[in-house]
């Protein structure tokens, strides 16, 4: 799943006011609401903060003390979950996802609305960007730069506003969706942040992040990062915005810097071209964005599944031996012939060098950590259900030492606490025949052990 709570970092949302005012020495009053969480729920909290900070504005401290009495009261988020949040007086609707949604489908139905008066305001996604909007300037580049997020590489966005900034970042690590996103991000990175330092030296290869900045300074400060893209003002006529270029990173200038993607990177997939005409198509008849959104979002989707399912597949060969993995391995790279991406995406190039680089990337380290973990698990879990689908456990001491039939409840404990943390997959009546497995084989044994097992 993609979509997880950050325990490292915290997610700043903020809703900025500015004002003219002479009297200001600036000549403007500027003032900002921060709403700051562990979850990465921007429509829910954009829409939030849209609510909020107007009334905050006008009412300040009481208005904002009303609110967060409302928001104490909010049911947690459950994953799989319909939520109806109420604030000031607007009940939210949103649905909390989960791992069992079909990200390429639409949301499931809303919960009726029977009893909320007024009417909730439904939200289709807590987290999802308008993608569309975001990639209006780099469509044409959006495959090399959603190569570019597979493979970890550092990224400078610079863009004219925070808030564009913000998104096209946001956007840029959304596209590797279901594969979760494992570099850094800072969606508005400014000269004042603690590690502009450590992001601006020179002495060493910059860090796997993707950076959003507005200060025309960074250009300067960040030219020996391999790849820069800088987006103009967003152009909302009915035509394809101008699309940026590629240019070379020699010719990034100052402050005049045009709009481009600044890269020596050669895309390894060739271009969608029929995906660009539907989109093109799709402005000239003035299709929702929803929709131009959704299929944009379809085909990243699938270029993500189509990359990682013949690995998933190499994995799962793994499950009954679990045997090590190894990336370069011969075998592996000889089924893409037969078992590769070109079954479930059309798409030409060179796949092979692609994978190659990927597997030196924090991506497949994510990947790879995670599938592992399941794995494990899953392999203790069929132990534990092997052991309980025993015909018969008193028959399985007859001819065990003491030892032994002590190790076994010690073990059987272990998986039982595993187990009950919802960290094996494991059914309940397993493991209620579990427990009873350990009452029996307590029962057998000596007092004095059955003293240290079970202590009062």
């Amino acid at each position: 799943m993609s979509l997880q709570r950050e325990p490292a970092h915290y997610f700043g949302y903020v809703y900025f006011r500015q004002v003219k005012d002479s009297s200001m020495k600036r000549g403007y009053f500027q003032k900002s609401l921060v709403l700051v969480s562990r979850l990465p729920f921007v429509r829910l909290f954009q829409a939030l903060l849209s609510l909020i900070a107007p009334e905050y504005f006008d009412k300040l401290a009481p208005c904002l003390e009303a609110v967060c009495n409302e928001i104490d009261q909010w049911p947690a988020p459950v994953p799989g979950q319909t939520l109806n949040l109420p604030v000031m007086g607007v009940v939210l609707q949103v649905h909390v996802p989960s791992r069992v949604d079909r990200p390429e489908h639409s949301p499931p139905k809303q919960c009726s609305h029977e009893n909320l008066l007024p009417a909730p305001v439904v939200l289709t996604s807590v987290h999802e960007l308008d993608l569309f909007r975001c990639f209006q300037p780099v469509l044409t580049h959006v495959q090399t730069l959603w190569e570019l997020m597979l493979l970890g590489e550092p990224l400078v966005v610079l863009a004219p506003s925070p808030a564009m900034s913000s998104e096209m970042v946001l956007a840029l690590i959304s596209c590797l969706q279901p594969l979760k996103f494992c570099c850094d991000y800072r969606p508005y990175f400014t000269i004042h942040d603690s590690e502009f330092k450590e992001f601006t030296t020179r002495t060493q290869a910059p860090p796997n992040v993707v950076l959003g900045v507005t200060n025309p300074f960074f250009i300067k400060t960040l030219q020996h990062w391999p790849h820069i893209l800088r987006v103009g003002e967003p152009k909302m006529s009915g035509d394809l915005p101008k699309q940026v270029k590629l240019k070379k990173p020699s010719r990034l200038k100052t402050l005049d810097t045009k709009p481009g993607l600044y890269t020596t990177y050669s895309a390894h997939l060739h271009r969608d071209k029929a995906l660009l005409k539907r989109l093109l198509k799709g402005l000239q008849k003035k299709r929702p964005w929803d929709t131009q959104t959704a299929l944009l979002r379809r085909h990243l989707l699938e270029l993500t599944q189509s990359f990682i399912i013949p690995l998933e597949h190499y994995m799962a060969s793994l499950m009954p031996l679990q045997k090590s993995i190894t990336p370069w391995k011969d075998d592996f790279l000889r089924s893409l012939e037969h078992a590769g991406p070109q079954l479930t995406c059309i798409l030409k190039g060179d796949w092979l060098g692609l994978y190659r680089r990927f597997f030196k990337s924090p991506h497949f380290d994510g990947w790879y950590r995670q599938r592992h973990k399941e794995m494990a698990q899953k392999l203790e879990a069929l132990h534990l259900e092997a052991i309980c689908e025993a015909q018969n456990i008193e028959t399985w001491m007859k001819d065990k030492s003491e030892v032994e039939v002590v190790d076994l409840v010690l073990k059987l404990r272990e998986k039982l606490v595993q187990a009950q943390g919802h960290q094996l997959p494991v059914k309940e009546t397993t493991l209620e025949r579990a427990q009873l497995y350990i009452e029996t084989v307590v029962g057998s044994l000596p007092k004095d052990l059955q003293a240290v097992l079970c202590p009062p």
